[in-house]
């Protein structure tokens, strides 16, 4: 409260004449108190007791709203990495052998114990991370106690829901600085659910509510060894997710440093999981409750400084209500507050680092000097501490590096739109796609518009809304993997039938990798290894009309770019035919087909999908006989085999055929006051190479889950065995495909694969080839985060109902995307 004149004490009267806020702090007298019982000096917290090596260096963290220094953290090296990993590995043979009752026990005992101590930890995340204490009591320590619960739910029901499914192992979970709490709850929830242990590092400015937890989760009873806590740089990070004792990384943070964990696990056999940097779009139409909306952007942008992931950054308006949502916006910016963090009354906290501040103010400042307006709250700025005010940008287009990069800070960006299908062009004009939210009062706009943005969480009528039984993770560079619900089970575990890979994929030079066109088989003819086709007319031989295999995209036979051929050979070194041998242009031209015919084919009614998916089982059938002929001939296995393989790919097609309007989505039970609705959406346009092994039945084991889900695909058939997937040609012409839906390109396998993961436009790259193939579409595709899936030069029984066709091939064929509808028409919430 104000005082009115000197020290006197202000009346009733001039309260209200005033209507401003006093001071409101928290005592931090408890947090002061645990930092004090640790003599302000922390090592690891490993095998369920503190760690603290000689001769480490130590890193100093400070509150960021006061300056003041609250504790040393000691920098981690490769010898404490093998300490924390040894003793999650031990941890391991028995956590993962527990009941699923025990384990459930334990998380429920965490929740509880983290409830008891619900005031320490938002204390403590506060001063270590600069946020408003009000986000961290009611918004992020919540959150904790919520993915505790809903994971003991989990744990409890891992044999039932996730039947088919085992845990990897030991995961290293690395989390940043701007949830610090919460996002290692997501992480760490899950893997211990599904039987994993942790080691976890947290970010270099945010460690001490990490270290916290680990005390209350042994104070809890969780048993050694689980969940272990090692402090140090983003190097020592890096040093953790290499370690061959690590079976999966869980990553959140920026784009660039995902992009390094990417290649640095390349090849290894490690899962891999990344939440990564956004642009959210915050689109609001003419028929939005405005008043409503401003509320939506204060949560949206300046919640935790605008250092949220998912922050709706850029502000995309009708153009008929941008003034006066602007004006709106600019009035309720007036009135903001920024202060110390234990300060119940403010609404901007402390930004985490300096340095963090600095890149801000250049964002802000290059904006200003290419002519964009800058409106700032004017509201007074405390004299210490990382502060920078709630800013808004208008007057920039789509080029501006504030419209096109995440600025990761308290600053709104503003567009206008005319109409929606411009409003979804800018909402999906940026190489992210964490989140966006929808903003009007017609239902059916707001459902179409989230289903046509790219992005894994969108929100109608709000945003930054978090629930631990909704999964959250991106496209495109935002990521893959998701955090929460049964989807981001998935993340910590593999099939039940599969061993963790150890490939031995050695060096691969990744410049020269596969490079080379035209010059490993040469296409030399020999005229005395041919014996010419020849068919009976009457009493007379004349030579058969000869097949020429060509490529297939867009739905025709194309002759290839090169114009150069790969020959085939039988079992006996003799020579069966030729094919097509693709390039980097085929590659292109494929891609581009497949991209002109995924939108139609997404949108289509999955009941037609499945029409078309039986329609191909039928025509295949009619060709039993000479497609098991063809086959025999080309492998050498028995026309029994062979007759085999044919019927188990029909049976194959009729499976996947029944997918097609069975794994859609569900209704999440979150605590919205509303529905939260699920939606598996397609990849878009996979890359997909297959085996030398079972050509026929691993063809269409691979291309039908990924088309009954919607997705358009090019396919590399087996580089040695490619003509049954050539002889679907006709299959696909005679089954109403769509053109461009399936595309095939023969040759090498890892060159096509090449020119497949390094497209900017593929979004998916299933690959099944060599060790060293594997690693190099792994570190390729970190250029645009794009998701794989690689058998690291191991064979599969694609005969066997769980290795060719179970749940793992609808996973990898789908990405979840979570729209959350909000009600409340009738009854308050």
């Amino acid at each position: 409260m104000a005082a009115s004149t000197g020290a006197e004490r202000p009346t009733v009267k001039d309260i209200f004449n005033s209507m401003q806020y006093g001071p409101a702090p928290e005592a931090a007298n408890i947090a002061q108190a645990w930092l004090d019982s640790h003599e302000r000096s922390f090592g690891h917290f490993i095998d369920g007791k503190w760690l603290k090596p000689e001769g480490r260096q130590t890193y100093t963290t400070k509150n960021p709203a006061t300056g003041e220094s609250l504790a040393s953290t000691i920098q981690g090296n490769e010898e404490d990495v093998e300490v924390a990993v040894a003793a999650a590995q031990k941890a391991f043979e028995t956590w993962s052998k527990l009941p699923c009752h025990v384990r459930a026990r334990y998380l429920y005992s965490i929740a509880r114990t983290v409830q008891k101590h619900q005031r320490l930890l938002s204390v403590v995340e506060s001063m270590d991370n600069g946020k408003p204490i009000r986000e961290s009591r009611d918004c992020d320590v919540p959150l904790v106690v919520r993915h505790f619960y809903h994971h003991a739910g989990w744990a409890q029901l891992r044999d039932t829901e996730m039947n088919g499914w085992k845990p990897l192992g030991v995961v290293a979970a690395i989390v940043p600085w701007n949830f610090p709490l919460m996002l290692l709850t997501w992480k760490i929830c899950p893997a211990l659910a599904m039987g994993n242990t942790v080691v976890l590092k947290p970010a270099t400015y945010t460690r001490l509510s990490a270290l916290l937890l680990a005390e209350i989760c042994a104070e809890a009873g969780l048993p050694p060894g689980v969940f272990n806590v090692v402090t140090g740089n983003g190097a020592f990070g890096e040093k953790l997710a290499v370690h061959p004792g690590v079976d999966k990384v869980a990553f959140t943070g920026s784009t660039e440093v995902g992009r390094t964990l990417r290649k640095a696990t390349a090849g290894t056999g490690k899962k891999l999981s990344l939440e990564l940097g956004g642009k959210s779009p915050f689109i609001v139409f003419d028929t939005a409750d405005l008043d409503s909306a401003v509320e939506g952007l204060v949560d949206a942008i300046w919640f935790n400084q605008g250092q949220v992931c998912s922050a709706g950054s850029r502000l995309l308006m009708q153009e008929s209500i941008a003034e006066v949502l602007i004006h709106k916006l600019k009035q309720r910016l007036s009135h903001m507050r920024l202060g110390d963090s234990l300060d119940k009354a403010i609404d901007v906290g402390a930004l985490v680092d300096e340095s963090q501040k600095k890149t801000i103010t250049e964002f802000v400042e290059e904006a200003r000097a290419e002519g964009a307006g800058v409106f700032q709250a004017p509201g007074p700025i405390p004299n210490k501490g990382l502060f920078y005010p709630p800013t808004l940008i208008t007057g920039v287009d789509t080029t501006s590096r504030c419209v096109r990069e995440e600025i990761f800070g308290p600053v709104l960006v503003a567009m206008a739109f005319r109409t929606a299908k411009e409003a979804i062009a800018l909402g999906n004009n940026t190489p992210y796609g964490l989140a966006a939210s929808v903003w009007t009062e017609n239902v059916p706009l707001a459902l179409e518009v989230a289903l046509s943005i790219k992005a894994g969480t969108v929100w109608v009528n709000g945003h930054n809304l978090f629930d631990a039984a909704a999964g959250f993770g991106g496209y495109k560079e935002s990521g893959f993997g998701r955090d929460g619900g049964k989807e981001g089970l998935y993340e910590y575990v593999r099939p039940s039938w599969e061993s963790r890979p150890h490939p031995n994929a050695e060096d691969v030079t990744y410049k020269t990798f596969a490079l080379t066109y035209g010059a490993d088989v040469p296409p030399v003819p020999k005229c005395n290894s041919i014996t010419p086709s020849v068919i009976r007319q009457e009493d007379t031989e004349v030579p058969s009309i000869d097949r020429t295999y060509k490529l297939y995209y867009g739905g025709a036979q194309k002759r290839p770019d090169g114009m150069y051929s790969r020959p085939i050979y039988g079992p006996n070194k003799d020579l069966v035919a030729y094919v097509a041998d693709g390039n980097r242009k085929d590659v292109r031209n494929a891609v581009e087909a497949a991209h002109k015919a995924a939108p139609g084919w997404g949108k289509r009614a999955a009941h037609n999908r499945a029409q078309i998916v039986y329609y191909m089982a039928e025509n295949l059938e009619l060709r039993r006989d000479e497609v098991a002929q063809r086959l025999s001939v080309l492998t050498g296995n028995s026309k029994e085999r062979a007759l085999k393989e044919v019927d188990l790919s029909i049976q194959r097609l009729f499976y996947w055929g029944a997918y097609c309007d069975k794994y859609g989505g569900t209704v999440q039970e979150t605590l919205l006051y509303g529905a939260t609705v699920l939606i598996r959406e397609p990849m878009g346009v996979v890359g997909i190479a297959c085996p030398d092994e079972s050509p026929l039945l691993s063809f269409v084991s691979l291309f039908a889950p990924a088309i009954v889900r919607g997705n358009a695909v090019i396919v590399i058939p087996s580089e040695k065995y490619p003509l049954p997937a050539l002889d679907f040609y006709q299959v696909f012409d005679t089954s109403d495909l769509p053109g461009g839906v399936v595309n095939i390109l023969t040759g090498g396998r890892d060159h096509l694969a090449k020119y497949l993961v390094e497209h900017q436009d593929v979004q998916s790259m299933w690959y099944f080839g060599s060790a060293q193939g594997s690693k190099f579409v792994e570190w390729s595709s970190a250029e645009n985060c794009k998701r794989t899936w690689v058998n690291y030069g191991l064979s599969r029984d694609w005969e066997d109902a769980q290795q060719g066709a179970g749940e793992e091939f609808l996973y990898q064929a789908t990405q979840c995307k979570n729209i959350w509808i909000p009600m409340g028409e009738i009854f308050a919430n």
